[in-house]
């Protein structure tokens, strides 16, 4: 199977498709926060290490963090292909991440860049509502995922709220900071040659679409 490497501005849909390809193929979701969070537990010199960064609010160095993505990608929880998410964050982290590739003799996988019209994602971030109690996520421009009753969790009744940091400003905030970071890493794997362009608009379409790729070659 395939190793995948997610790339997508917050609010493309990153997360939920990552969910449905973990469940429907036995992907391994993994995250940098889940890598260094998971390897601080070990409690050998590494992990507290890691554990010692993470307390002190420090930027986790990148040596550190590859042996961590090393010792990750070589578990058995890996052996039927991961998704990293949010892993490479930019050119020398790619770099890194190809040494370790190299050094295990493992192949990169593929590179799906999730895309979507600026208007939607406007949609999907500004009308994001989240529940106080029980964490479920709304969207009052959706008619699939809006509340039942204005301002309640369908789910548990609770009230619902909207993060401090989604508005306008915030997300065109993230988003120019996104392109400026990613736009040199999507074309270092496009000139590689395993860069996939997916129209993540619809969720069904989108995973389709990704199913496609990795059947035609060959998983």
């Amino acid at each position: 199977m395939k190793n995948i490497i997610l790339l997508a501005v917050q609010g493309a849909g990153k997360g939920t498709l990552a969910k449905i390809l973990k469940d429907k193929y036995g992907y391994e979701q993994i995250s940098t926060g889940d890598i260094l969070r998971e390897r601080a537990s070990v409690g050998d010199e590494l992990g507290n290490k890691i554990k010692e960064i993470i307390d002190n609010g420090i930027f986790v160095p990148n040596d550190i963090l590859f042996k961590a993505v090393e010792d990750k990608i070589t578990s058995k929880e890996c052996q039927n292909g991961y998704i990293l998410d949010g892993f490479p964050r930019n050119i020398e982290q790619a770099k890194g991440y190809d040494e370790i590739l190299k050094k295990l003799n493992k192949d990169i996988g593929i590179v799906i860049n999730l895309t979507l019209p600026e208007e939607l994602l406007y949609k999907r971030i500004i009308g994001r509502r989240m529940c106080k109690d029980c964490g479920a996520i709304y969207n009052i421009f959706s008619e699939e995922l809006k509340p039942n009753v204005e301002g309640k969790c369908n789910v548990c009744g609770g009230d619902l709220y909207q993060r401090e940091d989604d508005n306008e400003t915030a997300m065109k905030t993230r988003i120019e900071t996104y392109y400026k970071v990613t736009a040199p890493l999507i074309d270092y794997y496009k000139e590689k040659g395993i860069l996939y362009e997916v129209d993540s608009s619809e969720v069904n379409s989108a995973l389709k679409s990704v199913e496609n790729i990795i059947s035609k070659l060959g998983e």
